[in-house]
């Protein structure tokens, strides 16, 4: 309520025409949560109020692509220009994507030879690769400057670097040949040459690998940057570790929505996206199971003569299957996780196998004995047993479905997150209901 109370009072200051007071009000906020008010406010105030603030381009950067196209389309192209001037690299190329050819085509030649040609160039990487994420703003050094002249050089480039907490060392090709930080040049003595403190073995990627071995790598090795180089070795670019979490972000949203068989986008928006959208991305996958389903309704109406004979095993059919199903996508949960994270390899499959096979016998041993006393309870001793061995096998399949679904799709070059748990459940389902039927053929009379 004091949030709703604050954007009234500060819409109505813009609005009366008194700027530097909408200014003070603001003044403590960081810029993410600038962005967030901007947000809020009519388009009108909120483009007065965005370019009265001191840092414009900052705060631009850390709204939404949708709210950066809106904006884009409501400044003058020179004011737009200027904005997307003083964007860091990266975000100043997303935003370009985002706009529409004609856009595109208005804005480049407002924009200053040396952005126009960047923006160029990191446009032409492809979708996904580290080249597409990373940034051209980085600080570099040569091995034969003293400390004392790299710290000259860092600070003529420091206002249009990304990081100054580490500098890369190039030679005269502009190939990678070191890395140094900050601490490192404190420490060291002014008339010490950079190729004696440098460290040589530098860990990079180059700019055609996937992001995601980006993200791997600045996570396991801690990094604040990770260098882009080309096929030759020559450094183009950085990729910083709040880039990498975006990339991360986007990654763990696509996988969310691909277990909940959603079409995957990770820029996917619940509250914004119109209804077609919303059927579009759900009506495949659920089209698609209804069909298997079908393979549930083969099942019963093969074996409709022992569930006429006992009618019981209607009562428990429910029970039986949907455990099946739940032991499955928890297994194949478990198992899209440890692939996306690099815990596991496809020749980690038959180990694996062996060890979910222990697992599966523990837990459906536990829910037979639990399941079996409802059977006695329900029917007699044989309904007992047939509920018993039939929660076992079921369970015992589920989870090796589950557990191997995801493997064969990562095998066959596909993601393996569209393992979802619909897709394991309606398989496990299927499954499921003909092991109970033919397990209750086989002990139960007709």
């Amino acid at each position: 309520m004091r949030y709703n109370n604050f954007i009234f009072l500060l819409n109505d200051s813009i609005q009366n025409g008194h700027i530097q007071r909408a200014l003070e009000a603001v003044a403590t906020f960081q810029a993410a949560d600038l962005a967030d008010v901007l947000a809020q406010l009519p388009m009108k105030n909120s483009l007065t109020l965005l370019l009265a603030l001191p840092e414009r381009a900052y705060v631009f950067s850390y709204l939404s692509a949708e709210q950066q196209i809106d904006f884009s389309n409501a400044l003058p192209r020179a004011t737009l220009a200027e904005i997307i001037g003083e964007m860091p690299s990266d975000k100043r190329v997303d935003l370009y994507k985002h706009l529409d050819e004609q856009h595109q085509n208005a804005l480049l030649p407002a924009l200053a030879q040396a952005e126009r040609e960047d923006i160029r160039q990191l446009a032409a990487y492809v979708e996904g690769t580290a080249g597409a994420i990373m940034s051209s703003e980085y600080s570099t050094l040569k091995p034969e400057m003293t400390v004392a002249e790299a710290f000259k050089t860092i600070r003529l480039e420091a206002p249009d670097t990304e990081t100054i907490y580490l500098s890369y060392v190039v030679d005269d090709e502009r190939k990678l040949i070191g890395v140094v930080s900050l601490r490192e040049l404190i420490l060291a003595q002014e008339d010490q040459v950079i190729e004696n403190i440098m460290t040589k073995e530098v860990i990079s990627a180059k700019v055609t690998d996937d992001q995601l071995k980006v993200v791997k790598n600045i996570s396991r090795y801690d990094l604040l940057a990770l260098p882009i180089i080309t096929e030759n070795g020559e450094m183009v670019g950085i990729v910083t570790y709040d880039d990498a979490m975006d990339v991360a972000s986007e990654e763990a949203t696509e996988d969310f929505l691909k277990s909940g068989a959603v079409h995957a986008d990770s820029k996917f928006s619940l509250k914004s996206a119109p209804i077609m959208l919303l059927y579009r991305k759900r009506v495949f996958w659920l089209v698609f199971l209804v069909f298997g389903s079908l393979l549930s309704g083969i099942g019963i109406a093969h074996f409709e003569d022992i569930i006429a004979a006992h009618i019981v095993l209607v009562f428990f059919l429910p029970l039986l299957v949907g455990s099946g199903g739940n032991a499955g996508s928890q297994s194949a949960t478990l198992m899209v996780r440890a692939l996306a994270t690099g815990d596991v390899q496809f020749r980690d499959w038959f180990y694996l196998l062996g060890r979910e096979l222990l697992v599966a016998l523990c837990l459906g041993g536990t829910m037979a004995i639990a399941v079996s006393l409802l059977g006695y309870f329900r029917g007699d001793e044989m309904v007992s047993l047939v509920l018993a061995l039939s929660m076992l096998g079921i369970v015992l399949i589920g989870c090796l479905i589950g557990m191997s679904l995801p493997f064969v799709l990562n095998r066959m070059g596909l993601d393996p997150a569209s393992a979802s748990a619909p897709l394991v459940t309606s398989i496990c389902d299927a499954t499921g209901v003909l092991v109970y039927l033919f397990i209750a053929a086989q002990f139960l009379p007709i």
